[in-house]
């Protein structure tokens, strides 16, 4: 279909495009931030709220959750997609050895891999050898270990968007503790809450192409169960003052 403009042609480089799994890295992080900035902080003012009846002592827990919050999400994530980056980099550079004291074997290999996967044993061979003349560590890198660039980790991206969401979503009942009443606060951030979280279940779901029932469902659920604990927690052990 033209539409009066030239046809584009459908390509390796540009088939991807439509689809979802090159998100999947920097969008898993972004939503655990976010998610993660309602909940806790959310959470931590109602705790704070079911044992308090004046607004600062909410106030000052809730910006001091999120500051520490959104540094401990980007500082873990860091933290986290780094040892997962540097076990890819060390799984290379062992390739990188095999490779030149045993090719043979990792000839084969690389062709039972194909075979395993509905080649016939011939043409599994063929790829296989193809494969390795062009360049033999991306065949292994890719087929063996399962490593390629849309899998590949990326320690600042997921920080990043890890830490910004985590602000991005705690300053969302941040507002709720800012101009709620403070009697019955619990409440108005329970319900505010539960609105976010449908928001961002929805969100999320439609980024990444998946149900969005479902993730409305399995947020809330969970959002529920974090704040409904906390507030017990603040019920039992506080003392209003």
């Amino acid at each position: 279909m033209t539409n009066g403009n030239k046809e584009s042609k459908l390509t390796i480089e540009n088939y991807l495009d439509n689809h979802y799994i090159h998100r999947s890295n920097w969008l898993r992080a972004a939503v655990l931030g976010a998610n993660d900035g309602i909940i806790s902080i959310s959470s931590l003012a109602i705790g704070i709220a079911a044992a308090s009846a004046i607004r600062e002592p909410i106030v000052l827990a809730s910006i001091a959750g999120l500051v520490a919050g959104a540094l401990s999400m980007a500082a873990g994530e860091y933290v986290s997609v780094s040892s997962q980056t540097d076990t890819e980099k060390a799984d290379i550079e062992r390739e990188k050895v095999e490779l030149k004291e045993m090719p043979d074997e990792e000839l084969s290999i690389l062709a039972q891999i194909y075979e395993r996967r509905g080649l016939t044993k011939e043409t599994a061979m063929q790829v296989a050898t193809e494969f390795t003349a062009k360049d033999a560590l991306a065949a292994h890198v890719r087929d063996e270990l399962g490593i390629n660039e849309i899998s590949q980790a990326n320690p600042i991206q997921a920080a990043l968007a890890s830490g910004a969401s985590f602000t991005i979503g705690g300053v969302l009942p941040l507002l709720a503790v800012l101009f709620a009443p403070v009697k019955g606060m619990e409440y108005w951030l329970y319900s505010s809450t539960i609105l976010f979280l449908i928001i961002l279940g929805a969100i999320s779901a439609k980024t990444g192409g998946s149900s969005i029932s479902k993730a409305i469902l399995r947020i809330t659920i969970w959002g529920t169960i974090a704040m409904g604990l906390s507030a017990l927690v603040g019920y039992v052990f506080g003392v209003r003052v």
